[in-house]
């Protein structure tokens, strides 16, 4: 039995704990049915909701809301009650407006893909610790944003607004921004106010817009003093843009434009540019020193532009030649004149630049401290030494040419015509190689499309034979030294000579060098006509035995007439099963008649047998008619077979 002081213990300590459990029942908020919630994180998302719903606990940090049907009539008015909500996701749901009644210390907010057109002050004020705002793919418009909408906004850091129907920068952004997204709106003017003041903006995107030249004020950009990309893809640039931030800007995308010219001081003082891409535009030439002033690039993308290899881009050729292995350049491929299109600029020889009409003249600058002592111009090259042209050599015959020797060439090359498609290349090396790139192309087919053909020959050899060329065709042949590694040795360039293949009417003896090079096989000319007379033989002997033995097939039961049965010779055709119970006979049918004959031993029993007639071999009949229809109570079938079985005992 239980004392009574027992009793009140056990009662005391149970209200106790009643006491202190209450209030955290009471206090803890159950999660909403439609969602799911796990340590501050709240998912709601996808289940087709027009509302936000209420009872989210306050504890919550991350709501995830995208993908319902929520409109601004949908968002509770409690919701800005929950004060340790930091990112919200309501992307693509059905918002016109921009939401209000939001929690105040919310850092991330992500409203993509809604038809948000407005945005005001009295919505960005109430949260004013926002860090980062998503209007992607909204209705956002320059007039729709209310001035001084972001004044209060001093903690926004990034600034998403692609695709909207922006016609201009909004005025008033906040100094702290440090990315803004603007591309893929209708962007057609920029006036240097409304970028002023954003002096910590490091990437700025405004590709996809309709930004010309005319549409960019005079140094907009460059009181950006932190910025370090600038994207102007997809816009309708015709030059350049000067003036640019050279502080710190690293990235440089202009491509999918219209620039055809660069001007002298595009480039001037971006010394912290590792990046610089103008593919896929009107480029045919650059200016001499566009890239002095890149200490830092690393990557040049110039593709898809048409550039013209004349006199004024043979200083590209000497600055690739003369830049660090780190580097790299792409898309410097000449597309005119013919004679050069598809070679790439920095394996032309000078020659080929053409520039005997149009010589550089580099400025001179006399130091008057120093008399003697000269000093190229700030930008140019010094003067190269001029030199007495060479007297001209005989004209050598089209089939065997010879370069000259210059003063620093390694290669001396003769071309010769073996035949109408086959040409020998012989070389002399003024210092030894370990390797050389020997290349041919005709001259009439454009390289870009795989007419170039190229192989690699060892140092040892001297000698080559290229078959398989067109007859009576020009060709340029064309050899450069390599090292191991692949890699061109320092001051040279490719040394090229041009020939032509004999015509056809012309005979040369075939030589055995190099045979295993050739592509195609000795051809004989006689083969073809063999070829056409065995195959008429053979079709004739197969079309006399075809005939044969149609015709045998066809009078093969005539010969069977004449030749007396034999029991050693039976042909398949004579055999037909019988109708006896056991199968023990045979039924032999021989010309019109037949017998029976018992294949074994034992007696036959006198019994009924039915015999049903079958189609004799070779179209005979079995039965033949000598009584007219009307006299005969049995009536024939042409092919032998009889209206009805008949019984014989």
């Amino acid at each position: 039995m239980i004392s009574p002081a027992w009793s009140v213990f056990l009662i005391g300590t149970k209200i106790g704990l009643f006491l202190q459990v209450a209030p955290l029942s009471v206090m803890a908020k159950p999660c909403p049915s439609v969602c799911r919630c796990d340590a501050g994180f709240i998912y709601c998302n996808d289940r087709f909701l027009t509302s936000i719903p209420t009872g989210i606990p306050e504890d919550a940090t991350t709501l995830y809301l995208q993908n319902n049907q929520i409109n601004n009539a949908g968002i509770p008015s409690d919701l800005k009650n929950l004060l340790k909500v930091e990112r919200i996701y309501l992307y693509h749901n059905s918002l016109d407006e921009f939401p209000t009644n939001l929690p105040k210390y919310v850092k991330e907010l992500h409203l993509q893909e809604n038809n948000i057109r407005t945005i005001t002050y009295d919505s960005l004020s109430k949260i004013p610790y926002l860090e980062e705002l998503h209007l992607d793919d909204n209705s956002v418009s320059a007039v729709s944003i209310e001035e001084g909408a972001f004044r209060d906004s001093n903690y926004l850091r990034l600034l998403f607004l692609s695709r909207n129907h922006l016609s201009t920068i909004p005025w008033g952004l906040p100094r702290t921004i440090e990315e803004l997204r603007l591309d893929d709106n209708r962007i057609s003017t920029i006036s240097s106010p409304s970028l002023q003041g954003l002096t910590s903006l490091k990437r700025l995107v405004l590709d996809g817009n309709l930004l010309n030249n005319h549409g960019l004020g005079d140094k907009v950009f460059f009181n950006l003093v932190n910025l370090t990309e600038l994207s102007l893809v997809r816009n309708s640039l015709t030059a350049a843009p000067v003036n640019l931030p050279g502080t710190n800007l690293r990235k440089l995308y202009l491509q999918d434009n219209h620039i055809n010219r660069v001007p002298p001081n595009a480039f001037s003082y971006l010394r912290q540019l590792y990046r610089l891409d103008m593919s896929n535009n009107n480029l045919s030439n650059l200016p001499q020193g566009i890239f002095d002033d890149l200490d830092n690039i690393t990557q040049l993308i110039l593709r898809n532009n048409p550039w013209y290899c004349g006199c004024k881009m043979k200083w590209v050729r000497d600055w690739l030649q003369s830049l660090p292995v780190k580097v790299n350049v792409r898309g410097l491929m000449c597309q005119a004149p013919e004679k050069v299109r598809g070679m790439a600029i920095k394996d032309l020889n000078a020659e080929l630049f053409d520039c005997k009409d149009n010589p550089v003249v580099s400025t001179i600058q006399i130091t008057t401290g120093t008399p003697n002592t000269v000093h190229p111009a700030q930008g140019q090259w010094p003067a190269p030494v001029t030199k007495q042209p060479d007297p001209k050599n005989p004209k050598l015959a089209k089939d065997q040419r010879t370069t000259g020797i210059p003063a620093r060439k390694t290669i001396i090359i003769t071309v010769k015509s073996v035949t109408s498609d086959t040409i020998h290349i012989s070389w002399k090396l003024v210092l030894p190689m370990t390797a050389l790139r020997l290349s041919w192309l005709k001259l009439d087919h454009s390289p870009a499309f795989g007419s170039i053909t190229e192989t690699i020959v060892t140092g040892e050899r001297s000698e080559y034979l290229v078959t398989a060329l067109e007859p009576d065709s020009p060709y340029r042949v064309c050899m450069v030294p390599m090292e191991t590694s692949n890699l061109y040795l320092f001051d040279e360039t490719p040394v090229c000579i041009e020939t032509e293949t004999a015509p056809l009417r012309m005979y040369n003896p075939t030589t055995t060098l190099n045979r295993e090079q050739e592509k195609e096989p000795y051809k004989n000319p006689n083969l073809p006509l063999a070829a056409i007379i065995g195959g008429a033989v053979a079709l004739v002997t197969i079309a006399l035995l075809a005939l044969v033995c149609w015709y045998v097939h066809r009078n093969g039961s005539l010969f069977s007439r004449n030749c007396a049965y034999s029991k050693g010779r039976r042909r398949k055709d004579d055999y037909a099963e019988a109708g006896t119970k056991k199968d023990n006979s045979i039924l032999e049918i021989r010309e019109t008649s037949f017998q029976m004959l018992p294949i074994s031993s034992e007696p036959i029993s006198k019994e009924e047998f039915v015999i049903h007639t079958i189609f004799p071999p070779n179209g005979m009949n079995l039965y033949k008619n000598n009584h007219s229809e009307s006299s005969s109570n049995r009536s024939y079938r042409d092919s032998g077979i009889p209206d009805s079985d008949h019984s014989h005992s």
